[in-house]
């Protein structure tokens, strides 16, 4: 059986192409960014530093301050799945790792956040994971698929939500999450769980979700809300104090604008997973579906709303 886009991201459907900026050195900062800043102390709070975002496409942002580099859910490789045509995903694609790749995009990772255990977000990571020797933070069930993909145990964090994580230069806490749903029945692709190491997933459908996250990373004197699909905890979020949130389009109507209403304002809101990934990274993305719902509700807060296009850089 074939699964529809409506499954995996379960957004409205496609539409027409948004307009897409170039990328915007975002300038300020709210209160937000001094709770739970890195390197604060009784005498001060830790130095603003220059933050800088690069996208490359679904959820895979590299951010970067000074010597530091967090990576989301670094899926580079992009293979043809036939998620976006009419007859929707082929669950027996195989899965395909491209080295020439991530080795030309990517170097150095002090922490990966595997978001959820979906193939776009998740299949490149044991190559990433070993190449940059960073920290991987996911789920029990997302460390047992990635151990039997060869993944290094030593590299992998199991989290549950509640966390709070010091790495040098960096923070990142956890928040239990949930993954975008749609249809008739509010379903989403490839649902399920793995208590124990399964056999080496070999197609798309092996990759199960196996429960979502969102992370916070405070870095730079900066706090990004970073979130996966078009949904979330409303009682792990709310009252949440962040600059910065990566949202993405789709997902049941008016999710965003509860988003935005259960956490405190927030001055920018960074479009994510928004590309057509059955294109090659290195094109202008192709959306998979018309922006403007998410840009209108991020809009009507008073906060501006950025896109980037593939490997675009934004400076916080």
């Amino acid at each position: 059986m074939k699964v529809s886009r409506r499954g995996m991201l379960a957004g409205a459907a496609a539409a027409g192409a948004a307009g897409v900026a170039g990328a915007i050195g975002l300038e300020g900062r709210s209160d937000a960014a001094t709770a739970g800043q890195v390197g604060e102390t009784g005498q001060g709070r830790a130095q603003r530093e220059p933050v800088e975002l690069t996208w490359f496409g679904t959820h895979a942002w590299q951010i970067r301050c000074g010597k530091s580099v967090v990576l989301t859910d670094p899926w580079l490789t992009r293979f043809h799945t036939g998620t976006f045509t009419p007859e929707g995903a082929d669950p027996k694609s195989k899965l395909v790792i491209k080295p020439d790749v991530i080795d030309k995009h990517l170097g150095a990772a002090d922490a990966i956040l595997v978001h959820h255990g979906h193939y776009d977000h998740m299949a490149d990571v044991p190559y990433v994971a070993k190449k940059t020797q960073g920290t991987v933070l996911c789920t029990e069930t997302h460390a047992n698929l990635l151990r039997a993909m060869k993944t290094p145990n030593e590299l992998l964090s199991p989290v549950r939500g509640g966390e709070y994580l010091p790495f040098e230069g960096f923070a990142v806490e956890v928040f239990p999450s949930l993954h975008s749903c749609g249809g008739k029945r509010h379903t989403y692709a490839y649902p399920g769980y793995r208590y124990d190491v399964p056999p080496r997933p070999r197609v798309i459908e092996d990759l199960v979700e196996g429960g979502t996250l969102a992370f916070v990373i405070t870095i730079g004197g900066v706090r990004i809300l970073s979130l996966s699909t078009a949904n979330f905890d409303p009682n792990a979020l709310r009252d949440l104090q962040v600059d910065v949130v990566l949202a993405a389009p789709g997902g049941e109507p008016g999710i965003t604008d509860r988003l935005l209403r259960t956490i405190k304002p927030v001055t920018k809101v960074v479009a994510t997973h928004w590309d057509d990934f059955d294109k090659p990274l290195d094109e202008p993305g192709v959306p998979w579906t018309d922006l403007t719902p998410l840009r209108t509700s991020v809009e009507k807060t008073g906060a501006e709303f950025v896109v980037l296009d593939h490997l675009q850089k934004v400076t916080l």
